[in-house]
C-alpha cells in the first residue's frame, strides 16, 4: 500500500496472492508506481539498495530506516543539524554497496539520538536518504520519518472497523478483492475527515475524532439511509464539480456532532507475551496449495 501522507489517502496498492510473500518481493511492482518528485517514507524492510537506486532513476527519493544487514562506509563524522521531540539530529555522508551487483550509491545518513530508548532497547534511529541537501535539510526529513506510523494507524482502521480480512474467504483472489474494497472505504472515511478538518480544524480532528467510530457509522446506518433517501437522490452528487462537492461536504461537516466520534485514549501498553512456535504444524500459503492442486 502507498499512503499519501498529507491527505491520508491510499493512492496505490501492490497485490500478491501469496500471503507468505516477503515485502521485498514486491519491490519491482512497487517501482512501477513511483513518480517523479515522489518522496517515499519507508520502514527498514524496504531498505535494499535496489529500491533506492530504482527510485533515483525515476526522479524520486526516499527516507528509509537503515536495515541492520545494509552496512556501508561512513565518509565523514556526524554533524549536528537540529532537534526533534525524540532527540538531537545528526547527519553524515555514507556510501552503500549492493553485495550482489556491487552497485554503489552515496546517501545521507541521518541519525536521531533518542532521549528515551525504545522498548526494543534502541538508543538511536539511523535513516538513509538521497534527497539533495538543496531540497531539504536533515531535521525536516527526520521529522517526516517520525510520521511513518500513520500507515500503521491506517492499517488498523482497514483491518478492524472496515473488516478487510474475512476468515471465510479462502481463495486469494477473493481476499484481495475484499482488501481493495476496504481500501476504497478507507479513502471514503479519509474524505469525511478532510471535510471535518476544514471546518473544525486539523488539530481538533486529529486529536479527538476516531476513524473507528466514523467507519462504524458508515456500516450501521447505510441500510436505513438508503430507505430514507433512495439511490436516485444521490445521483445529484455525480453532477457536481470537485469544488462544489467539497463545499457541500464542508457545509455538512459544520453540523456534525463530534462527541459521537470521540477518541478514548488507551492506557499504558502492556508488555506483549513471548511468541511461541506454532504447535499444529507449519503455516501454509493458500496460493501455493491451489497452484499445486
Amino acid at each position: 500500500m502507498v499512503l499519501a501522507q498529507q491527505r491520508l489517502w491510499m493512492t496505490d496498492v501492490m497485490r500478491s496472492e501469496d500471503g507468505h510473500a516477503q515485502e521485498r518481493s514486491l519491490i519491482p511492482q512497487g517501482l512501477e508506481h513511483v513518480r517523479e518528485d515522489d518522496l517515499g517514507i519507508e520502514d527498514r524492510h524496504f531498505c535494499p539498495l535496489g529500491l533506492m537506486v530504482g527510485m533515483a532513476r525515476r526522479g524520486a527519493a526516499c527516507v528509509v530506516r537503515q536495515h541492520g544487514q545494509l552496512q556501508g562506509e561512513l565518509l565523514g563524522p556526524p554533524v549536528r543539524t537540529g532537534m526533534t521531540r525524540s532527540g538531537p539530529v545528526y547527519e553524515q555522508p555514507m556510501r552503500i554497496r549492493d553485495p550482489d551487483s556491487r552497485e554503489a550509491m552515496r546517501v545521507r545518513r541521518i541519525t536521531i539520538t533518542l532521549k528515551v530508548p525504545t522498548r526494543d532497547g534502541d538508543t538511536a534511529w539511523h535513516m538513509l536518504s538521497h534527497v539533495p541537501r538543496g531540497r531539504a535539510s536533515a531535521t525536516p526529513l527526520a521529522r517526516l520519518y517520525g510520521k511513518r506510523w500513520s500507515i500503521e494507524t491506517a492499517c488498523f482502521e482497514i483491518t478492524t472497523p472496515l473488516a478487510c480480512e474475512s476468515n471465510t474467504l479462502g481463495y486469494p483472489k477473493a481476499a484481495l478483492l475484499t482488501f481493495c474494497l476496504a481500501l476504497l472505504a478507507y479513502n471514503a472515511v479519509s474524505l469525511i475527515k478532510a471535510a471535518l478538518r476544514s471546518d473544525h480544524g486539523r488539530q481538533k480532528i486529529n486529536d479527538e475524532v476516531a476513524g473507528y467510530y466514523l467507519s462504524l457509522e458508515m456500516g450501521r446506518t447505510y441500510d436505513g439511509r438508503m430507505l430514507a433517501m433512495p439511490a436516485p437522490h444521490w445521483a445529484y452528487f455525480r453532477e457536481l464539480s470537485d469544488k462544489a462537492c467539497a463545499e457541500a461536504l464542508r457545509a455538512l461537516a459544520a453540523s456534525v456532532n463530534l462527541s459521537k466520534y470521540r477518541k478514548h485514549p488507551r492506557g499504558p501498553k502492556k508488555k506483549p507475551p513471548e511468541r511461541t512456535p506454532y504447535q499444529n504444524g507449519k503455516h501454509v500459503s493458500t496460493a501455493k496449495l491451489i497452484a499445486q492442486r
